[in-house]
């Protein structure tokens, strides 16, 4: 049986067993994980953030209830029709489609994306697997990787420094149709900022030290962490994620190493455990005498709120985070140019990574 079909007959078995419910005069109900910090926990095995044991139940014991389980019975019977068909929809046009759905249409996005969420879950499979696609682009690379990638027109190879411009070559949304071939790579270093990516090329970065360069563009895509997880195991390359220095990239380190919260349920398959931070911290502010900005009334809730996270509870992150709060200043990567062009790939970077043991 072909993955196309595993994923039919696993939908069609949860639409049969709240059928099943149905004809036993039970209340129809799914039982899906609290997606909470509360609820999530270390696994020791795969040294990653799961679920832990509290439950939510989509049960039909009320309006609101029934309604959710007949948009998921809806959803689940358009992914059988997209599957059997090859095709395929983004998350937005999942949500449009609802629009035929009559009294099962959603209200807003945000409904159809967590509805398709929870079918991961119950379901233990992910969206690629019912040919849903997000709309952002994943990743963009570049440095000495070779691979090959499926495509609808057949398959093709691409060296990632030599076959691309300085633009780097375009990660597919499934990772699962791009093979690693060979490289010549000592690290990956994962890049939140677009301006900082290409900073780190034109000054030869990535040849100098031998840097699979992956620009994150901001929150990283599902794609973009399956890749970096990707390169780490199968390669053996070690990850360092080089951020801002304010807590919405702290976050995003975190998603790419931890996890993140709303989708725990793949920490196994999209984070990173030995990714290291790289990024500006907040000791840099006064190490290096980085240009700073005041901290905004967000940014102290979010500090606040990450000294609760158990993913941030080690001594290093509890002493940035202190110290942050205290100075109330935050970072961004490029205030380094206050050093001039160079900075932050001739002193800046060979410093932290030589602390870091990966240069």
């Amino acid at each position: 049986m072909d993955r196309d079909a595993e994923t039919v007959e696993a939908i069609v078995e949860l639409a049969g067993g709240i059928r099943g419910q149905i004809e036993d005069w039970e209340v129809p109900r799914v039982e899906v994980p609290t997606r909470s910090k509360a609820n999530i926990e270390f696994d020791e095995g795969s040294r990653v953030w799961k679920y832990g044991d509290r439950t939510s139940t989509r049960s039909a014991k009320s309006v609101r209830g029934a309604y959710r389980l007949l948009k998921l019975l809806y959803t689940v019977g358009f992914f059988r029709e997209q599957l059997e068909q090859d095709r395929s929809s983004t998350l937005r046009e999942m949500y449009y489609i609802s629009e035929n759905w009559s009294d099962a249409k959603f209200r807003e996005q945000g409904e159809s994306d967590k509805l398709i969420e929870d079918l991961e879950i119950v379901t233990g499979l992910k969206r690629e697997n019912f040919h849903v696609r997000p709309e952002e682009d994943g990743a963009t690379v570049l440095g000495p990787l070779r691979i090959r990638e499926k495509t609808r027109r057949g398959e093709r190879e691409i060296h990632c420094q030599e076959d691309v411009g300085e633009g780097g070559y375009q990660v597919p949304n499934n990772l699962e149709n791009v093979e690693f071939l060979e490289h010549d790579a000592e690290l990956v270093v994962a890049v939140e900022t677009g301006g900082m990516r290409d900073r780190l090329v034109e000054n030869g970065f990535d040849e100098e030290y031998g840097a699979i360069l992956v620009h994150l563009k901001g929150q990283p895509s599902r794609s973009t962490r399956r890749l970096v997880k990707r390169l780490n195991e199968e390669q053996g390359l070690p990850v360092a994620v080089f951020t801002d220095g304010d807590p919405w990239s702290y976050r995003i380190f975190g998603s790419v190493a931890y996890g993140s919260i709303k989708s725990a349920h793949l920490s196994e398959y999209m984070a990173t455990p030995d990714a290291r931070f790289l990024g500006v911290r907040p000791s840099d502010i006064t190490d290096y005498d980085l240009p700073s900005d005041d901290l905004t009334d967000q940014d102290i809730r979010a500090l606040r709120n990450m000294k609760t996270d158990p993913r941030f509870e080690d001594d290093f992150w509890s002493g940035e985070i202190e110290l942050q709060l205290d100075l109330g200043r935050k970072s961004e990567q490029q205030s380094l140019a206050k050093y001039g062009l160079d900075y932050v790939t001739e002193t800046y970077l060979p410093e932290r990574l030589g602390e870091m043991g990966l240069a």
